[in-house]
């Protein structure tokens, strides 16, 4: 589990500095392609991104939780989940979480919160009536381990990052007004950058999506395996995620922007590319939970 775990941290932190190298390298093209002699542009995408997404930081969990129809307990609505939640944050020295339950027969669940202060986790009524005790709370353990390693926080600097990526396509694409290289000066250099730049204006977008896809791939194994070391016990994570592939049906009101957050993919039913998924196949983390001791 160990060594799951620091794999999976090490592969996260180096798919961050693909993007950043692609983001470093767009700046550079586009400013080549023009030849305006500044990084104006690229500095106004940053900073119009980082505004975009501040909403998002700030009040991402309360839009999640609302958009998802989850509804918030106390113990007294819940003694169950509610003592489960508790448990978990015990053993994992985390402040109690707010609890919320979704009204939903699929087999899910999430967690939000950009630190364990403010966390939410969220179940849904088809978890608490299909899953045991031990899948149960190997599931909750998997999202109080997005909690712990910091994952709402982490995917929202990739959210960032893809903005940028976006609006700094788009701008180029748009900036037909923009003065270009003189050709006395670049002679065929601008011209080449440009067609450099449009290219990776088009590309580099849908790029920067599949980085961010792969990226929300292997927080997932990330949970999986830390929250099999949470509860010690991963065959309990493993059988709930067997349930899942058998059982399982879309969530009523599942979107795309919320189904990161999810334990398994929302869409449950549709056939998604694995490059397009936001979650790993569920046999192969099966998989790896089997393996793990």
């Amino acid at each position: 589990m160990y060594s799951q775990i620091t794999s999976n941290k090490r592969q996260s932190i180096a798919l961050i500095m693909i993007f950043i190298v692609v983001i470093i390298g767009l700046g550079y093209v586009f400013d080549m392609a023009v030849g305006t002699g500044n990084y104006n542009g690229v500095f106004f995408a940053i900073l119009l991104s980082f505004g975009m997404t501040a909403i998002s930081y700030f009040q991402g969990d309360k839009i999640a939780l609302w958009s998802t129809g989850a509804k918030p307990i106390v113990k007294e609505d819940n003694a169950y989940v509610y003592r489960m939640v508790e448990n978990l944050c015990i053993t994992s020295g985390l402040p109690t979480p707010k609890v919320y339950i979704i009204d939903d027969p699929a087999i899910n669940a999430f967690a939000t919160g950009r630190k364990p202060e403010l966390a939410s986790i969220a179940v849904t009524t088809g978890a608490i009536q299909q899953l045991t005790n031990e899948e149960l709370e190997g599931v909750l353990a998997h999202e109080m381990s997005h909690v712990q390693n910091y994952d709402i926080r982490f995917m929202m600097l990739v959210a960032v990052l893809v903005g940028t990526i976006s609006i700094l396509a788009n701008i180029f694409l748009r900036s037909h007004w923009l003065p270009r290289r003189n050709d006395r000066e670049g002679g065929n250099l601008g011209a080449i950058f440009m067609v450099i730049g449009i290219v990776l204006a088009i590309l580099s977008p849908i790029v920067a999506e599949l980085i961010k896809l792969a990226i929300s791939r292997r927080r997932e194994y990330l949970a999986d395996a830390s929250g099999s070391l949470l509860t010690r016990y991963p065959a309990g994570l493993a059988s709930a995620l067997e349930k899942i592939a058998t059982q399982n049906q879309p969530m009523a009101n599942a979107n795309s922007a919320t189904a990161h957050l999810f334990f398994a993919n929302p869409f449950s039913g549709k056939k998604f590319s694995s490059l397009f998924s936001t979650h790993p196949p569920i046999e192969d983390r099966i998989k790896k939970l089997r393996g793990m001791a």
